[in-house]
């Protein structure tokens, strides 16, 4: 399944959502068909910039956003640079400021703790404000609550919210959760999708397996 390589706005006459797959240009930068950004501040073509922020390329470090995601206006993803190291006696950025000191050029990512990429599932809700931490892992499902700040990792169809942020519940049964795992509906084609879309949208997941 994949969606037209020009198509960037979802609706016509909206200019403040696009479909996030045809504006990103960083190869460190993976997104999921039909993921969307909707930015009534800034241009939300402009979500590489405004959005993902320390992210660079000397820490080889990557955003993977699956399918169907939904990403509110101004949801941050923090990078590995912004992580100042904690296993020095100072927080200060000394190997940034090499020239100044006299240090290395080649050890200046000890400035900083790296804790890997961020990847955040499918059909994931991220909302207003969020923040998602370098390193985390969010799960197939899950929902981000408006500007709540993500340290830890989240599992599949949870709910958090508030800083930092906490589980506040499921939302289905482990039964469910299971089962719409395994079903992974948002690997299905188009036209599968489209056949099944009210039994998806009404959650009927007996007429989806």
């Amino acid at each position: 399944m994949a969606i037209s390589e020009k198509k960037i706005y979802p609706r016509t006459g909206d200019k403040e959502t696009v479909y996030l797959k045809n504006v990103v240009t960083d190869p460190s930068i993976i997104i999921g068909d039909f993921t969307m950004y909707n930015d009534f501040v800034n241009d939300p073509q402009e979500f590489e910039k405004n959005n993902v922020l320390y992210h660079y390329p000397i820490n080889h470090d990557k955003l993977k956003i699956g399918k169907f995601c939904s990403i509110a206006c101004g949801a941050k993803f923090l990078f590995n640079s912004a992580n100042h190291t904690v296993k020095s006696l100072t927080t200060y950025p000394f190997p940034i400021f090499f020239e100044e000191w006299g240090l290395d050029v080649r050890d200046i990512t000890t400035a900083w703790d790296n804790k890997g990429d961020i990847v955040i599932g499918n059909d994931v809700w991220i909302g207003y404000e969020a923040v998602i931490m370098s390193g985390v892992t969010i799960g197939d499902g899950a929902i981000i609550g408006t500007r709540a700040v993500v340290t830890k990792d989240v599992p599949p169809y949870t709910i958090v919210g508030g800083v930092p942020a906490k589980q506040i519940r499921k939302r289905f049964s482990e039964e469910t959760i299971s089962e719409l795992l395994e079903l992974k509906w948002w690997d299905w084609t188009f036209e599968k999708i489209s056949q099944n879309i009210e039994f998806i949208k009404n959650g009927d997941l007996k007429h989806l397996k």
